[in-house]
């Protein structure tokens, strides 16, 4: 059996490996590698290291400096920025295991964030070490490694606060074994959140100050977003065994095109000023148009991306409130995509869709 999405660790071993041989730079306590290797595991180093992040190395390498020190790291920005996908690969890099994760909804209670207890052993021999239930993060502590949270902002308040003595005092305590477990060198905590989506629980002034805030924009230019996107696509589809389609750059970018003006509420030549959906149209919904449309041109199609291909999705990422959205996608296509002349066929398939 072949996973269907294989952790960081295990799809990038290679590379990890090559970087720890060569790797001969002071490395923090429990770190597989220096600082500056993961940043160059991040980022890739132009030849047998591909980048896993496409955006400011400065971001990136105050994230890594954080984890090398006792302040917790929170990477915040809005849906679709990588913000899992760069916790994912940071735990990677430097504990050589990204699987230590709790995952955040509205319904995480505390045991998630500390511990649980196997109750049956509980009831049979009282509060023991054996039927204690480790959560990821005391794990974590134990081993001194990274963990991560994901959608911190999503977890109740109350529960949130379980995390300050963790990440102040470096110690979680276990009072009904009258000990505690103290962090062993080398853990540290990636958490994510983003303020857009609802459900968002507000982080409280003591809980805020235990971490460092890095905020991961959005891609600064277009191209930018296109080497993203045309890279994930490619990764996606070899992942999935899709039959091969040749890479459509002229759909990625018109995809991106369309997903930024919707986004910034201007046209590319800052002419038109338009209305932007409610959806964020992020750089992994545009990833999503394209590789469905990669599946219904190679199994349905004749194996070309074409714009009926990805006009259906982009409608889907688009139009999220049918009311509101579906006016502004209906502007949208009558003033901006039926006067360009290369986009007719675009034009014909979105107004089809």
């Amino acid at each position: 059996m072949t996973a269907l999405r294989p952790h960081a660790e295990d799809q990038y071993s290679d590379e990890l490996a090559l970087l720890a041989a060569t790797d001969d730079r002071t490395r923090p306590p429990g770190w597989r590698l220096s600082p500056q290797a993961v940043v160059t595991y991040l980022l890739g180093d132009g030849a047998k290291i591909t980048p896993k992040y496409v955006g400011p190395r400065r971001l990136v390498e105050v994230a890594v400096a954080t984890l090398a020190t006792d302040r917790a790291l929170l990477l915040l920005g809005v849906p679709g920025t990588a913000k899992t996908w760069v916790s994912e690969h940071l735990a990677a890099a430097i504990s050589g295991d990204s699987k230590l994760l709790v995952q955040g909804t509205a319904g995480t209670a505390e045991e998630a964030i500390r511990y649980g207890w196997n109750y049956a052993r509980l009831i049979a021999e009282g509060p023991t070490d054996d039927a204690l239930v480790p959560s990821p993060i005391m794990r974590a502590m134990r081993g001194g490694t990274i963990a991560r949270l994901e959608e911190l902002t999503r977890v109740p308040s109350d529960v949130q606060d379980a995390l300050i003595t963790i990440l102040s005092e470096k110690t979680l305590p276990v009072p009904e074994l009258n000990t505690e477990v103290q962090a062993q060198r080398g853990f540290n905590l990636i958490a994510t959140a983003n303020d857009r989506d609802r459900g968002v629980n507000e982080l409280s002034s003591a809980l805020r100050r235990r971490f460092n805030t890095v905020v991961l924009p959005m891609p600064a230019s277009a191209d930018e977003e296109v080497e993203i996107v045309a890279r994930r696509v490619a990764q996606l589809g070899a992942s999935l065994d899709l039959p091969t389609v040749p890479t459509a750059l002229e759909e990625i970018r018109r995809v991106v095109t369309v997903f930024r003006e919707l986004r910034t509420g201007l046209t590319e030549d800052g002419r038109t000023k338009l209305k932007s959906p409610t959806g964020t149209l992020s750089t992994a919904e545009a990833i999503s148009v394209i590789t469905n449309g990669m599946a219904l041109a190679a199994h349905f199609g004749d194996g070309t991306l074409h714009p009926a291909d990805v006009a259906a999705g982009i409608l889907g990422a688009v139009v999220k409130d049918p009311v509101s959205d579906g006016v502004v996608w209906r502007e949208y296509l009558e003033t901006v995509v039926r006067e360009r002349p290369d986009w007719l066929d675009f034009y014909r398939a979105a107004r089809d869709a």
